[in-house]
This record gives structure tokens, sequence and C-alpha cells, in this order.
């Protein structure tokens, strides 16, 4: 039934997508998903590698350009060459900028697992599950956000003018480490429910004289939720400014998505040497949203912009190694 509906809004929008392909996709991912979990999560005892992640960040890499592929062969029997290059590079421009945009989620989740002081070997069960629910509130916002583009297309601009207010404050303000002691929401928490001191493995929930308590990892959980729910308003609507295909937006995220958990223990060591690239995704920002709020006037090819999303990441990257190296040789 939700297919079925999937598919009969994206004709009113010109989606290139059918029943077949939506239910195709879901079982593509089904079967990677149990793949990820088993493999990367099968030796619990110990922390995942660089190396580990690095493999498994390499292999969501290569499935989605392996989508890509597909879908623009399909395409070119079914619909025209020029369609298929067009929704090729939507994708690929799609999920660089959200592949992109999950780096700055790599910064909270960090701050998070530092302020919990939580084990490496217990990271993974809690990235796993906020993998599974960002799945879930991925398809929700972006079948809402589809709607409200379908019925109501000025909704864009007020999506670019978020899109540049928030890489603009990200641009100029000052990063400061936030006080989660005070966040409102552990406070509630630990207000009115029994937390235990300590973890206890993986656990969330443990049973101690007859009551149930929660774990801190629990509370962790909370957290990386959020901001996963923060993470997607932010990168939704960035996406909109590329194209308006429900198909190639929940793939392009999805992909992205799943390759969260692996590019976090890839990453979680390797950020502050790209200080840097906090102002990368910040521009990003701002030239998505402007893309969004000049679109009437200015039409940016869409391999233009996946050229310039990508200048400007690089850019950023290569500026944090050379003031890295600055910095050791004291000049």
């Amino acid at each position: 039934m939700i297919v079925e509906k999937i598919a009969q809004g994206n004709k009113s929008m010109d989606s290139i997508s059918t029943w077949w392909m939506w239910v195709s996709f879901f079982i593509f991912i089904l079967i990677v998903l149990a793949a990820d979990i088993f493999l990367l999560g099968r030796n619990k005892e110990n922390p995942v590698s660089s190396r580990q992640a690095f493999c498994w960040v390499l292999l969501w890499l290569v499935c989605a350009l392996c989508f890509d592929a597909l879908l623009w062969w399909y395409l070119s029997q079914t619909h025209s060459l020029v369609v298929a290059n067009e929704k090729a590079l939507e994708f690929l421009t799609g999920y660089v900028v959200e592949q992109s945009l999950s780096v700055d989620n790599m910064f909270v989740f960090v701050m998070i697992f530092n302020y919990f002081v939580v084990p490496p070997e217990y990271q993974r069960r809690v990235l796993l599950y906020g993998v599974l629910s960002a799945i879930v509130l991925r398809l929700l916002v972006i079948l809402g956000g589809t709607w409200l583009v379908a019925e109501f297309h000025w909704v864009l601009y007020i999506f670019g003018f978020l899109l540049a207010v928030t890489g603009t404050k990200m641009l100029f303000t000052e990063e400061t480490p936030k006080d989660l002691a005070r966040n409102p929401i552990l406070r509630w928490v630990r207000q009115h429910f029994h937390i235990t001191d300590q973890f206890h493995r993986e656990r969330f929930f443990v049973k101690q004289k007859n009551r149930w308590h929660m774990t801190p990892l629990f509370l962790v959980l909370i957290l990386i939720e959020i901001s996963d729910l923060i993470f997607a308003m932010d990168s939704v609507p960035a996406i909109f400014a590329l194209t308006n295909d429900a198909f190639i937006i929940f793939t392009s995220n999805i992909f992205a998505i799943m390759g969260l958990r692996a590019l976090y223990f890839l990453l979680a060591n390797l950020l502050p040497r790209f200080h840097l690239l906090k102002y990368g995704i910040a521009l990003v920002l701002i030239f998505v949203g402007a893309k969004m709020l000049f679109a009437p006037w200015i039409e940016i090819p869409i391999l233009l912009a996946l050229g310039i999303v990508v200048a400007i990441l690089m850019t950023t990257v290569v500026l944090s190694m050379l003031n890295r190296a600055r910095g050791k040789h004291g000049y």
C-alpha cells in the first residue's frame, strides 16, 4: 500500500520511478544492511579499526556508484540518453551533498560519545539504531517534502532561505563546545527515570533491585536520534535544490546514511586534521540555498553544481592539510 502511494505520488512529479523500483531498492537495502550488521558488528569485543572502517566506506561508495550506473543504463534503455544523464547526475550530486553534510553530523557524534565516555566497542550499537531510525525518518521527511513542493512550490524558497541562513551561521559563528550537562532533555530524563551510574555492556536497560533502570548508553541513543532528526531537517531540503524526484532524493540519502556508521569510525580520529572542513560545509549550504532562491532567474546545470560542491570540499580539505603542516613547522 505504501509503495503504491509512493509510485502514484511520483507520477504527479515527473518521477522516473515505478513501484517495482521502490520494492527492489528496499529489498536491496535490507540485504546489505543485514550484511553490514553481521560483518561490521561480529567482533563486538573489539572496536572497529580505521582500516576496517575505510574498507566499508569504500564499499558503500562503490555500491552507490554501481547503483548510479545501473540507473543510467536502465533509463537509457527505457527513456532516453538525455534523461539517463540528467537523473544519473542528479543522484551523484545528491549523494555527494548528503555525504558532505553527514560529515558535520560526525562532529556531534564525537562530542556526544566523548561526553559520556562511551567505549568504542559500545558505540557501534548506538550508531546502528541511529542508521535504522534515520532510514525511516528520511522516508517520511522526503515524502512530506515532495508533497509540499508539489502542492506549494513556493516552499522551495523557504528551504533555500533556511539553508542559506544555516550556512551563514556556520561560516561566521565560532564553534564552541556545548555543555551537555545543561541539555534540557537529559535533565528531564534524569529527573523522571532511574539511570545506572555505569555502562552494562551494550544494554540499554537493566533490572536492579526489581526495578528497571536506563543505562547511560540509552541516553546517548536519545541524543543521537535527536541529532539525526536535526540533520534530516538540514540535509533533505538541500537536495530539493537539485531534484524533486522522490526516488532520486531517497536513494541518494539512503546510500549516504548507510555508510554513516563506517564513516564515523573512520573520521572520528581524523576530524581535527580537517578543521577547515566546517567552513566548506557551510559554503555548500549557502551555495545550495542560493541555487534554490535564484532558480527562477539563474539556472545552474547539475554538472556545474556537482563541480562546485566537490571543488569547495576539496579546497577546504587541502587548506586544512596545508595549515596543519605550517603549524607543525612553526610558520
